[in-house]
């Protein structure tokens, strides 16, 4: 039995597909506000203080492994239902919050550790989500834009550990914006500009210190979207430390619109900028 702890974003349909398909036994605990799993015969619906009901269903269900998927946004702790081990961990997860959204799931999973529950990694059965290293589009970045590239990856190796940030956008070597508390979305809007089209690049790497096994940087077609709107030339990802939704509509999208989406390593950004012929 596996555990399923899903919130937002449309990565925890994606693997409950995957659960489906493949005849494995699971339960939901949805931490989502929308409810989103409340028709899954399996699902329950939880608030995040209710550390005491939450523990009991994955131990009832005999459940030894976790995955979390979905963004679980900070809660609004003043009304937080609330059981008597919520009470008791509550100032841990007050603590970590001030830290930033994926450090409550974080300490959530050394709760569930100290009960003997492991947490696996959320692309454990969708691997094909996270996309390899390499070039996904026709449109590949020319020197001007690992440039722009590589302002980008410097600026995100540069914040402290503890900044919750995953991205930034960069233009003309300058930086345009990074990511704050709101998400990718919130950030992109600041970067429309009528004076530029198809110029700059959004960076999305996981941050520093970050547990690989959940809050991967997701990257999907309504982004896409956004980075046309904000007048940029291409995306860059970090090889198998991310999760790309609505792959080959995405692949589309670029293609049509002449950006790149790029999976980057260090060889390929030494190529583009010596001019070298890419395999």
């Amino acid at each position: 039995m596996i555990g399923l702890i899903f919130g937002e974003t449309n990565f925890p349909i994606e693997i409950l597909k995957k659960i489906k398909k493949r005849k494995l036994n699971y339960l939901i605990v949805d931490l989502s506000k929308s409810k989103k799993f409340k028709k899954d015969k399996k699902s329950y619906s939880v608030s995040i203080g209710e550390f005491g009901k939450i523990i009991n269903i994955l131990k009832d269900n005999s459940c030894k492994k976790v995955l979390f998927a979905g963004k679980v946004s900070k809660p609004n702790f003043s009304k937080l239902k609330l059981d008597l081990k919520g009470i008791y961990y509550m100032p841990r997860i007050i603590k970590a919050s001030k830290i930033g959204d994926a450090a409550i799931l974080k300490e959530i999973i050394n709760i569930l550790k100290q009960q003997s529950i492991k947490t696996i990694s959320s692309i454990s059965f969708n691997p094909e989500l996270s996309l390899n290293r390499g070039n996904y589009s026709k449109t590949k970045p020319n020197k001007e834009d690992v440039k722009d590239i590589k302002k980008a990856i410097n600026t995100l190796n540069k914040l402290g550990k503890y900044n919750f940030s995953q991205g930034t956008v960069v233009r003309n070597k300058k930086v345009i914006a990074i990511e704050g508390r709101d998400g990718t979305e919130k950030m992109l809007k600041k970067c429309k500009s009528k004076k530029f089209r198809n110029n700059g690049v959004l960076v999305k790497f996981p941050k520093k210190k970050q547990d690989l096994r959940i809050d991967l940087p997701t990257v999907g077609l309504k982004t896409l979207k956004q980075c046309t709107i904000a007048g940029l030339k291409g995306i860059v990802l970090k090889g198998k430390q991310n999760i790309f939704l609505d792959k080959n509509k995405c692949i589309n999208w670029a293609n049509k619109n002449k950006m790149f989406i790029t999976v980057k390593w260090k060889k390929y950004l030494y190529l583009l900028e010596n001019h070298l012929e890419i395999n």
